[in-house]
């Protein structure tokens, strides 16, 4: 039932893989519950040291034998003046002292070329691991990259907001293209168009994208279900990403606080903003989002904002205050369930084959 190209790349059951979700919600549990339900599970490294990396590698390998994938961040070079940081700094010191955060004295500033450094330790791990999936957000790697991952035999997915991306992705030689249609939440994964031209309708991107690429297709952005499932494949995708339907469930890592916001939200409360981190996600609105709306364009890019906001974000978890967090989250809130991995899967595939059935 579903099996296809992508079921069998992937050696997985279901054609479902489980969204890369940096910043802690992707646990080794979480992980390895998807992989061994019939998915495929997703470390999300964007955030992680090498050393951070090749401990949940080998975790999720005591947790399962079944494949698994892992997702890294390609960097961009990016640069802030010191005074678009000075002025970042003044909004923030005001939120800064309610939560009781006191700054280090000297701002850290992540720097372009190291964090081109840390990306090929990453890879470095990725292949001293043979992880055998590996997926790609925020751009294309180099050839050298690609080339040196294919000879391994490792499976290479790249994200794509467009048709001109998806086609690069192509070019570049992955082997699957991921398309994000706009309602999916978290950070936005344009490489090659501006913001405002990616945000395109996953039901309008994914048969876009399956008549301009060979490589199989899979569909991400407000996918809850076995609904979401068969319109995808409907319409071409070969399979589906999901990221806040996992975002909920008992493994994930995510803060009781940020489920709960997803849990409780309507469709209408999630917005596009680039306060937290310096790049466009979605998420729900909080005071954050709203009181520094006005300011946005003028926050640093990424990863300089989400460097300066860091504290902020972690003393708000902290106090278990919904107000700063980043909640990320995607339009489909009111599909979202807290429950087991397990079960999720198993409702999924129940509708998906009730739907085929009755078509």
């Amino acid at each position: 039932m579903l099996n296809n190209e992508i079921t069998e790349t992937l050696h997985i059951e279901y054609p479902i893989i489980q969204a890369p979700m940096a910043g802690g919600v992707t646990t080794s549990e979480l992980v390895a519950a998807v992989s061994n339900y019939g998915g495929l599970g997703t470390i999300g490294a964007g955030y992680m040291s090498p050393t951070q990396m090749r401990k949940q590698i080998k975790e999720v390998r005591q947790l399962t034998s079944n494949y698994f994938g892992i997702n890294v961040f390609v960097p961009n070079e990016f640069n802030a003046s010191e005074s678009e940081i000075k002025s970042a700094n003044h909004l923030l010191q005001p939120i800064r002292e309610q939560l009781n955060v006191h700054e280090k004295d000297q701002f850290e500033r992540p720097k372009s070329k190291r964090m081109f450094e840390i990306f090929n330790e990453q890879i470095k791990v990725v292949m001293e691991e043979n992880v055998p999936i590996c997926s790609f957000t925020f751009g294309v790697p180099s050839k050298e990259v690609i080339a040196a991952l294919k000879q391994q035999n490792i499976i290479l997915m790249g994200t794509a907001t467009t048709v001109r991306e998806a086609v690069e992705i192509e070019k570049i030689g992955m082997d699957i293209v991921v398309v994000q249609g706009s309602e999916a939440g978290g950070h936005r994964g344009h490489f090659m168009n501006s913001f405002q031209e990616s945000l395109i309708g996953l039901m309008s991107l994914i048969p876009q994208v399956v008549d301009s690429v060979s490589i199989p297709v899979v569909a991400a952005g407000g996918i809850m279900d076995g609904r979401g499932l068969m319109a995808s494949i409907c319409l071409g995708a070969k399979g589906v990403q999901m990221g806040t339907a996992f975002l909920t469930c008992i493994e994930s890592g995510a803060h009781h606080v940020h489920k709960e916001a997803i849990l409780h939200s309507k469709e209408d409360e999630t917005a596009l903003t680039r306060v937290f981190s310096g790049k466009w996600a979605r998420g729900i609105k909080n005071k954050f989002i709203v009181e520094m709306q006005e300011h946005e364009t003028s926050f640093p890019d990424f990863p300089i904002q989400n460097t300066l906001t860091q504290a902020i974000r972690k003393a708000s978890t902290s106090q278990n205050n919904h107000d700063f967090m980043s909640l990320w989250s995607g339009q489909s809130t009111r599909l979202a369930k807290n429950q087991t991995v397990e079960m999720l899967m198993k409702n999924m595939m129940a509708e998906a084959t009730k739907i085929k059935k009755d078509i």
